[in-house]
């Protein structure tokens, strides 16, 4: 689930990129956020659900 919304979060961020949307910035920052929590969750050594 989380790898399925750092994806959409990833394509959405490189459209928003090459767009020059000015959401890019807010989806920047999901995006950040997502792989910060993938980090944590590797580093903790979490199973996925």
């Amino acid at each position: 689930m989380l790898w399925t919304i750092f994806v959409i979060l990833l394509v959405v961020w490189l459209i928003a990129l090459f767009s020059g949307h000015l959401l890019g910035g807010f989806i920047h920052v999901l995006l950040v956020i997502a792989i910060i929590v993938i980090l944590v969750r590797v580093i903790k050594g979490r199973k996925p659900v």
